[in-house]
């Protein structure tokens, strides 16, 4: 039982990765936000947010090394318990199953336009797009 143990982990490690690159996110926001309400240079806040792009990306990385992993010890746990090999696969079906490069971003654009994911986006770029007009901008 130690791949299965390994994969459990592994798993977690990853998922844990995807809450903090969520985090760096809703940061870069913030810190955006505050910055135009605070008045700060342009150059600050491409500076802040470039950052915070970096920093994500050093974590996708990490996560990026996780998958590798757990996509080989998802093999060898099919392999090792091939009646019930379709326990601690999900990545590896994932994999299998995963479409090209347009319907990828296709997929990702129709999550994007769900009512509970732009709710908080849509009066924000509303907001930027006004900040000339408003009085406290």
């Amino acid at each position: 039982m130690p791949l299965s143990l390994e994969w459990q982990i592994l798993h977690n490690n990853h998922e844990q990765y995807e809450r903090s690159a969520l985090l760096i996110k809703l940061s870069s926001l913030a810190l955006f936000f505050g910055g135009l309400a605070a008045h700060l240079p342009p150059l600050w806040l491409g500076l802040a947010v470039s950052l915070c792009w970096l920093l994500e990306g050093i974590y996708k990385t990490y996560q990026a090394r996780l998958l590798e992993r757990l996509l080989k010890l998802e093999t060898l746990l099919q392999k090792a318990d091939a009646p019930a090999g379709s326990a601690m696969q999900l990545y590896s079906e994932w994999a299998k199953q995963r479409p090209g490069a347009l319907a990828l971003i296709a997929g990702y654009a129709r999550s994007a336009l769900r009512p509970t994911v732009t709710i908080p986006y849509l009066p924000m770029l509303l907001l930027l797009g006004l900040a000339k007009f408003l009085p406290w901008a």
